[in-house]
């Protein structure tokens, strides 16, 4: 397994994006996440956008963080927010989500992140233990989906 830093827009983020997001609207019966993201969000220092490719050099899973401050929507100083976490189903139970969250913990402390936070849904409770079981835990709500009930919210010091 190979994993890559590349744009938001590169051509293999945006077919995983529209993966995803089938997902969630297969899950949550809506459109998917409607968080509003641009390739900026995931550029170094402020950001990154990780993609794993097999052997054959397919694209299989994918993840980003972007910065976050002290706002409105609940986000703190020094947040690192994980945003489009996701393994095709094919590979999935390998291990590729874990490897994915661990080098992008590793990229947004290097760039002087102190948390990493994250929402998922409680449609998705494969992502919740991967979550668990990495150290993260419930925190207050924050972003785009703080109010929706099936929203969960989750953070890990880095």
């Amino acid at each position: 397994m190979n994993i890559r830093r590349v744009g938001f827009d590169h051509p293999d983020a945006i077919k995983l994006n529209d993966a995803v997001q089938a997902e969630y609207a297969l899950r949550y019966g809506d459109d998917g996440d409607e968080t509003f993201l641009t390739p900026q969000d995931f550029l170094p220092p402020r950001g990154a956008y990780l993609i794993a490719y097999d052997e054959s050099d397919r694209p299989v899973a994918t993840g980003g963080w972007r910065s976050q401050e002290r706002n409105d929507e609940g986000y703190s100083d020094g947040d690192a927010e994980l945003k489009r976490m996701y393994v095709i189903e094919e590979v999935r139970g390998r291990g590729l989500a874990r490897r994915i969250l661990t080098a992008l913990e590793e990229d947004a402390r290097a760039a002087g992140r102190r948390r990493m936070v994250l929402e998922t849904g409680t449609k998705q409770p494969e992502a919740i233990a991967l979550y668990a079981s990495s150290g993260y835990t419930l925190c207050p709500k924050f972003g785009f989906y703080r109010f929706h009930e099936e929203s969960r919210c989750f953070a890990k010091d880095l």
